[in-house]
């Protein structure tokens, strides 16, 4: 209905804008700002690079009990949630940590790489919430579409598997840090300073 609308009436679009609460404006600049941290090389801990997911996860849950509860779909959605979560980490659960990704066991924190990836699925995430809002403003009765419902509750859920997998991946590469012996993580470093920096003269 919202796609129609809005081929039809691409005028429509401002009106949505204009009829859309000053908070979710500033929910976006937030997730923005988040999202673009993520974009530049950093240092964080094992607490620091789960709390994203998990937030996403809250965030693409809160979605589904806004959209969905008063509309009696709400198991469903969550079953369909959990599917599409499931079958992202089903799909990508041999994801690598991001190439560059490093843990130090003595400081127990990453050296990550910037990357544009976590801004994507956080926008993702909110502009389907968004999309989800105004679609049951204009067709509240798509609430009780078992098609609908599923639909939307298996892309939240598959966003949220693929941040998830991400973080696993980083978990994975701390706890085999962690059980190479000292000499021989201290020799892995050297080497790939010596790499960065080039050869000597």
């Amino acid at each position: 209905m919202l796609i129609t609308l809005l081929i039809e009436h691409p005028s429509a679009a401002l009106g949505i804008v204009r009829q859309t609460p000053p908070w979710v404006w500033l929910l976006l600049a937030s997730l923005v700002g988040l999202g673009l941290s993520q974009w530049r090389e950093r240092r964080a801990s094992l607490a620091r690079v789960t709390v994203l997911p998990v937030a996403m996860a809250l965030l693409s849950l809160l979605g589904l009990v806004t959209a969905f509860a008063q509309g009696g779909a709400l198991i469903a959605a969550l079953g369909g949630w959990l599917a599409g979560f499931a079958l992202a980490g089903l799909l990508l659960r041999r994801v690598r940590a991001p190439s560059g990704s490093r843990y130090e066991p003595s400081s127990a924190r990453f050296h990550l790489p910037g990357s544009p990836w976590p801004l994507l699925l956080i926008l993702a995430i909110f502009l389907l919430k968004y999309a989800v809002g105004v679609e049951l403003a204009i067709q509240p009765q798509a609430a009780r579409d078992l098609n609908f419902v599923l639909g939307v509750a298996a892309v939240y859920g598959a966003l949220s598997g693929v941040f998830a997998t991400r973080t696993a991946a980083l978990w994975r590469l701390a706890r085999r840090q962690r059980n190479i012996p000292y000499r021989h993580r201290k020799h892995h470093e050297n080497h790939t300073l010596q790499h960065r920096l080039g050869p000597t003269r």
